[in-house]
């Protein structure tokens, strides 16, 4: 792909990436008001749809207030982090489909590895800001941050690494550049090689699992033990005003519609739809399957979405001590296990040749 069609598909998704999390925020608050029986934002522009941009104008014109004894610097620094992360994340994920090449940024491939670098990395925006404040109640959500975000990411590394297995022994050695081993990590072939099954299906364990540590992942109800209301005032942002709040509010955002997108890659089969060979998707041309596999990524990607939103609405928040339980206790032996059965599960099946290894 030349430098220039590189250019114009980060920009463009660039801006629907920014839209869409504005427009999540309205979404959220129209589908909560729906489940609290309520109608929600319905003044600023017909059907309220003008409301996140009259947010933002609100935030603009607020006062920028910084702790007089916190580091200014990395006050400042830290709700960039948080944001730049999200944003530069979905480079590697594949969203679509010419016929020849996967549409996206950058076809890294070891995309699996830059995606896991950069979460864990994530991290540190919240932890900093927490730090930077000096205040007793954000460096204890800056502290709750951290601890809860490591004990996830494990489970969710384990459950990655069962992904690739399945991608691995799914793939033959001539679908890759002779000696580039690195191309198993690929998100691209990850997503081809679900062409026939989806991994929910062929690893429904870890795909639980997974989806369950991207919810902790984005600190959201019912694991937002880092900002809980109750206890912490706010948490990490409690001394954060104006547009730097609000960048750690599209940030939240941004984590979830990358969440999503990231579910749908590598166990949803990506923008791969049912019935392609039947429906004889192939033969569309590029505009046709390029329609078809952004469609249902797309759909993909906001179902997931949905239930983000419903899930926070719907479950109370856990305590602490049941938080670290369910990560260390429960989930990371758990994908462990799920890690070995479906590694075995699927050398028997590739072994005896079961329809090309298809059915897993």
């Amino acid at each position: 792909m030349t430098l220039g069609a590189s250019l114009l598909i980060l920009g463009v998704a660039l801006f629907i990436l920014i839209t869409a999390a504005a427009y999540t925020v309205f979404a959220e608050r129209k589908i909560a008001a729906f489940i609290q029986q309520r109608p929600g934002p319905n003044r600023v522009g017909p059907l309220g749809l003008l409301q996140p941009l009259a947010d933002v104008v609100k935030l603009l014109l607020k006062e920028d207030i910084v702790p007089a004894n916190g580091d200014k610097k990395i006050h400042f620094i830290a709700p960039v982090i948080s944001v730049v992360i999200a944003l530069t994340t979905f480079a590697v994920i594949p969203f679509g489909h010419n016929g020849t090449r996967a549409i996206m940024v950058a076809d890294v491939n070891v995309g699996v590895l830059f995606i896991l670098a950069l979460t864990s990395i994530s991290v540190y925006g919240v932890t900093l800001a927490g730090w930077s404040s000096n205040s007793k109640y954000s460096l204890l959500g800056g502290l709750r941050a951290s601890a809860q975000m490591i004990s996830y990411e494990l489970a969710l590394g384990v459950c990655v690494v069962s992904v690739i297995v399945l991608s691995n022994l799914r793939m033959e050695p001539s679908d890759l550049i002779a000696g580039d081993i690195s191309g198993y990590l690929s998100l691209s072939a990850i997503v081809d090689s679900q062409a026939t099954w989806w991994n929910c299906f062929a690893n429904p364990i870890g795909f639980l699992i997974f989806v369950t540590c991207v919810f902790a992942e984005s600190n959201r109800t019912p694991f937002d033990l880092v900002e809980a209301e109750q206890e912490l005032v706010g948490g990490f942002h409690t001394e954060y005003s104006s547009m730097k709040f609000a960048t750690f509010f599209v940030a939240e955002y941004l984590h979830v519609i990358v969440g999503s997108m990231i579910i749908t890659t590598l166990f949803m089969g990506g923008y791969h739809g049912p019935l392609e060979e039947t429906l004889g998707v192939a033969e569309w041309g590029w505009a046709g399957q390029a329609a078809w596999s952004l469609g249902w990524f797309a759909g993909k990607t906001f179902f997931w979405v949905f239930v983000f939103i419903w899930i926070r609405w719907t479950l109370p928040r856990f305590k602490y001590d049941q938080l670290m339980d369910i990560g260390w206790k429960s989930f990371l032996p758990l994908s462990i296990i799920n890690l070995l059965v479906v590694t075995v599960i699927a050398l028997l099946l590739k072994q005896a040749g079961i329809l090309g290894f298809s059915l897993l």
